[in-house]
């Protein structure tokens, strides 16, 4: 069965995928209006909800507790500063087969995964060492 979706939750989708970063609610909402597809801010986080519920997108939290959306097609996993802030993506996926060995044998339908590390970056660690 094909899923279906809303006007807002296919403009949101299209945003994401022209996009080559991961985007909190507060900038898609403007990226929206930049684009001339207003939406409320409102309506920007029910989309956002009922397409992580249809595993189209995922989001990750940062250590400052924003959340950052993109579809679930793309296998991102990050090294996050807590002191600065910044995120850095890691290469490839060391959990891809164990997310197969799950479904296997869970019969649990994985939609996505994400794999987060939190720490001090090497910028931050020679500040601090100073």
């Amino acid at each position: 069965m094909k899923a279906r979706y809303t006007r807002s939750q296919k403009q949101i989708i299209q945003v994401l995928k022209s996009l080559n970063h991961d985007i909190s609610a507060q900038d898609l909402y403007a990226e929206l209006k930049n684009r001339d597809q207003p939406l409320g801010l409102a309506t920007v986080y029910r989309a956002l909800e009922a397409l992580k519920g249809k595993g189209m997108i995922k989001a990750r939290t940062l250590s400052s507790g924003e959340a950052l959306y993109s579809l679930t097609s793309e296998d991102k996993h990050h090294l996050n500063c807590v002191n600065c802030g910044r995120s850095f993506t890691i290469d490839g996926c060391p959990i891809r087969d164990f997310e197969e060995i799950l479904q296997q044998s869970h019969h649990f339908q994985v939609y996505y995964h994400t794999l987060e590390f939190f720490g001090k970056c090497y910028q931050c660690q020679t500040k601090s060492a100073l």
